[in-house]
């Protein structure tokens, strides 16, 4: 029988989930420039794999989502946890583009499903404490993705000519523990029914959109930053390929420091102004990296990038699940992680057209959007703590 969730032993499950999940996609993100350059790829072939990747994820959000509405978001995480697996295995031993194409679609199924189940626990989990916590689940993603993407800068350093495979082994042996204990201590969720009480099926609320065009802004950034910061710094200030993980890493640390203090920002500021400053932090270090040129400056952009993104989807996510349930969670979740997924294959042809340096403009302006779009955001309506 699975765990009853409550406010103290639902915590850890719900942080296994968002930790594993970020340190898979922390390892394919860091992997990607090494990948391309062992396959012989350039940026049009890489965006075509990320297409590819996020019309999956698309699809396991939806199956994810709606599973999870009708039989628990436990059957979904058990799914897709070991699914992550498989894909990050496929796709980092792979030997030509085709088997690489098809590691990149199982991995963007199983994130796909994941992220709607995991966030959809986390709300759950939040309604049961006092304090804001979903900061922290996030931040528990970026502990992941920042080991992820340090585990193939080390192994860059370490074993060169076998660093992906390095990681990608470990980061399996990593990935049975957190199957175990997901099977072990993951909790179920109610199941979730759309109808008034009449019967009749009840609307999604508009603003669920407006967060939804939030989480396209957030999205896109993080998914550019996630994807195509080592490409970028490896193409922009010349260093050499193997290296290029460095900017993925100094993202993904900065993300880690700013989730895990973000409760408490909330709890003292509140979600709004949060979800502003992050914006304009983050827009300010894309229109860094789009401008400048020696690596320390880059990696100062990127650095703030990992800053103020980090900021932003724990609050947009945490408002629509605590407002809307399951359903508008989804609404957004489909939005931001569609954009997470597909945004850096526009990047991609973009680049291959303007150059990957002057393509960084596009998430900039539209991050730059979010500290006028926080000012009309729905007020956060979180429910009393379950007792």
């Amino acid at each position: 029988m699975p765990p009853a969730p409550s406010a103290t032993t639902s915590a850890p499950a719900v942080v296994n989930l968002f930790a594993y999940n970020g340190l898979v996609i922390g390892t394919w993100a860091a992997s990607l420039a090494a990948l391309r350059e062992r396959l012989g790829l350039d940026a049009s072939g890489i965006a075509i794999m990320l297409v590819g990747a996020g019309v999956a994820a698309i699809t396991g959000m939806q199956v994810g989502g709606r599973l999870a509405d009708r039989l628990g978001a436990r059957r979904v995480v058990l799914t897709c946890v070991p699914l992550l697996m498989v894909g990050l295995v496929v796709g980092g031993f792979a030997a030509n583009y085709v088997v690489l194409f098809v590691g990149a679609l199982l991995l963007g199924l199983g994130n796909g499903g994941i992220d709607v189940a995991m966030n959809a626990i986390g709300v759950q989990v939040e309604a049961a404490r006092p304090k804001p916590i979903m900061s922290f689940f996030h931040g528990m993603w970026s502990v992941g993705n920042f080991a992820g993407a340090a585990l193939v800068y080390i192994a860059a350093l370490s074993v060169p000519s076998f660093a992906v495979q390095a990681a990608v082994l470990v980061a399996t042996v990593v990935g049975v523990a957190a199957c175990v204990l997901a099977v072990r201590i993951t909790p179920e969720t109610a199941v979730v029914t759309h109808a008034d009480e009449t019967g009749a099926k009840t609307p999604i609320p508009r603003w669920a959109y407006l967060l939804g065009l939030m989480a396209i802004a957030f999205g896109l950034g993080e998914g550019s930053a996630m994807d195509w910061s080592g490409l970028h710094v490896t193409e922009v200030a010349g260093i050499p390929a193997a290296q290029g993980s460095l900017a993925v890493t100094v993202v993904a640390g900065f993300m880690v420091a700013i989730r895990l203090l973000g409760d408490a920002l909330v709890a003292r500021f509140g979600r709004r102004a949060v979800v502003r400053f992050g914006g304009a932090c983050s827009a300010l270090g894309y229109l860094i990296t789009a401008i400048a040129t020696p690596l320390p400056v880059l990696l100062i952009g990127w650095a703030m990038v990992g800053f103020g993104i980090g900021m932003i989807a724990p609050q947009v996510y945490a408002v629509a699940g605590h407002a809307a349930g399951g359903r508008g969670l989804a609404v957004v979740v489909t939005f931001g992680y569609a954009t997470f997924l597909c945004g850096p294959a526009v990047i991609g042809f973009l680049a291959a057209h303007f150059g990957l340096q002057h393509t960084m403009f596009v998430p900039a302006v539209l991050l730059a959007c979010l500290p006028f779009l926080a000012s009309v955001m729905p007020a956060d309506e979180r429910p009393a703590p379950i007792s």
